[in-house]
C-alpha cells in the first residue's frame, strides 16, 4: 500500500491532533481525590448520594448527599470540564452533615462523593446519570 501525500498530511494532521488533547479527565480526578484524602484508603460505607437516573436537562441536576458524622464531602462531576462541583464543609454544631444543591453536567458521566468522616476514614458514593442535553455547552 502506498501512502499518497494527501493521506501522509491527513495522518499527520490528527497525530497532530491527538497529542495536542488533554489528559484524560480521570488522571485530574484522581489528583483531586488523592488531594482530598491525603492518599488514604476510601471505604464505601457512611455515605449516600442520590442523583436522577435520567436528567432531562444537564443544566440543572438535583443532587443530594448525606453522610453522618462527616466534617468535609467533595463532590466531583468525571465528564465535566472542570470535574470539582463543590466542597461542602461541616463544623462541630452542624444539625445534620448533609447538602442538596443543583449541579451542571455536560453529558452523561458518573457523579462522585467523598466524605471524611469523624474518625479520619474516608467514604464514596458513586451514581452514573444520563443526560439528554448537555448543560456545558453540548
Amino acid at each position: 500500500m502506498t501512502l499518497t501525500r494527501r493521506e501522509a498530511l491527513i495522518a499527520g494532521a490528527g497525530a497532530l491532533i491527538a497529542f495536542s488533547l488533554p489528559l484524560p479527565v480521570h488522571a485530574a480526578a484522581d489528583d483531586l481525590i488523592a488531594a482530598f484524602t491525603g492518599g488514604a484508603a476510601i471505604g464505601d460505607a457512611g455515605i449516600t448520594l442520590t442523583a436522577p437516573e435520567i436528567a432531562e436537562n444537564g443544566n440543572t441536576v438535583p443532587i443530594e448527599v448525606d453522610a453522618p458524622g462527616a466534617s468535609a464531602i467533595l463532590v466531583l462531576a468525571l465528564g465535566n470540564p472542570t470535574p470539582p462541583v463543590a466542597t461542602f464543609y461541616f463544623g462541630p454544631l452542624a444539625a445534620t452533615q448533609s447538602a442538596s444543591t443543583r449541579i451542571r453536567l455536560a453529558g452523561t458521566q458518573d457523579v462522585i462523593a467523598i466524605a471524611k468522616l469523624a474518625d479520619g476514614s474516608f467514604a464514596q458514593a458513586a451514581s452514573t446519570v444520563k443526560v439528554t442535553i448537555g448543560g456545558c455547552g453540548g
